[in-house]
């Protein structure tokens, strides 16, 4: 972890500098890896491992709370969020055909008078339930932008980028194919021409043939029914050029009971993938691990959307660090909750340490 931090540039003055970067790093990593939330209990952490921390990597005073958040101000994300990348690549397994689901999440808290909340973009291995990167955004829309320039900063070799319709954009399409990886991106009204060819084809493909998968699931009272037709039928498809390595459409119906009370609902995708029902709706379903797997986590285990800071680049900072921990929790073993393991490593310090090592 010392390498990973040492290698990140340092915009503090040189004459100010009262403690190397790596160890203020270091301290802040531990503090939230221990549930600690916010600056105050950075330096909380540090004074009650002071020894620890000394023996370890050489602290040779406690860092105050006003010391992290100038640091965590005035760090260039661009560069800590490279840092985030490079340590996901060193805990990533190669899983075949890994969905790489690529979902925004505003900071709720961050917002002030004067503008709107942090949206951040995250991009969520659902096989090896990591975050491999994430890229600060504007408003909601610039997720359109910001899309194919965090898919550069990834290994994508041979897996299947999903993402929400407002992402479903031939430049990420083409980004895909360039990467040398698969894509499933849902349709919906934002491409309205599109989406009404390819929905009357589906329902059309629907009526003459049965679903190529179909699976029933029960959960918390709920019985669903997942339902799968995929065509590669794609010659009459007008803008079929304009969407590199198109191959084939899908459509999913979901079928869900409560309480007596049946609903249901048809989504509709593009895609490269070739002719496989069973594979698309696998990815399909997978995309939305990110929202349980990432987002819930962040909120509920991390208070993320409880962190008030909001000056300069300070969110920005709090949520790649975020990420980074959510990563070391996820690799480590055993079936307790996150908030189980982080407090005993809040407790232990030499567990804390068996979970740096799995790096």
């Amino acid at each position: 972890m010392l390498q990973v931090f040492g290698g990140m540039p340092d915009p503090r003055v040189e004459r100010t500098k009262a403690h190397r970067l790596e160890v203020l790093m270091f301290i802040a990593l531990c503090s939230c890896l221990s549930g600690g939330k916010g600056f105050n209990a950075m330096e909380d952490y540090a004074r009650a491992r002071k020894a620890w921390l000394a023996k370890r990597i050489g602290m040779r005073s406690v860092p105050s709370h006003d010391t992290f958040n100038r640091l965590f101000q005035c760090l260039d994300p661009g560069c800590f969020a490279r840092c985030l990348t490079d340590f996901s690549a060193a805990l990533r397994e190669k899983a075949c055909s890994e969905v790489v689901a690529f979902d925004g999440k505003a900071h709720r808290r961050t917002a002030s008078g004067e503008g709107d909340a942090l949206h951040m973009l995250n991009a969520w291995a659902e096989a090896n339930r990591l975050v491999l990167g994430q890229m600060a955004v504007g408003e909601k829309g610039n997720e359109i932008t910001a899309m194919p320039l965090l898919m550069d900063m990834l290994d994508l070799k041979g897996c299947v980028v999903t993402s929400d319709a407002i992402n479903t954009q031939k430049a990420v399409a083409a980004k895909a194919v360039e990467k040398k990886a698969g894509y499933v991106l849902a349709l919906k009204g934002n491409h309205p021409l599109a989406y009404a060819e390819v929905r009357a084809h589906m329902d059309d493909v629907s009526l003459r043939s049965p679903p190529g998968f179909e699976e029933t699931g029960k959960d918390h009272g709920r019985v669903e029914t997942r339902r799968c037709w995929q065509s590669d039928a794609v010659g009459w498809f007008a803008d079929r050029d304009k969407w590199a390595g198109l191959r084939s459409f899908i459509l999913i119906e979901s079928e869900r009971t409560v309480k007596g009370v049946t609903e249901t609902q048809r989504r509709y995708y593009i895609s490269s993938l070739g002719r496989d029902e069973a594979e698309a709706a696998r990815c399909v379903r997978a995309h939305w691990s990110v929202e349980n797997g990432l987002h819930w986590c962040l909120d509920v285990v991390f208070d993320e959307d409880q962190s008030r800071a909001r000056t300069r680049n300070a969110a920005k900072n709090l949520g790649t660090l975020r990420a980074m921990c959510l990563n070391l929790v996820k690799r480590m073993p055993g079936k307790n909750s996150m908030r189980s393991k982080m407090f005993q490593m809040a407790l232990n310090p030499e567990l804390l340490t068996s979970a740096l090592k799995r790096i």
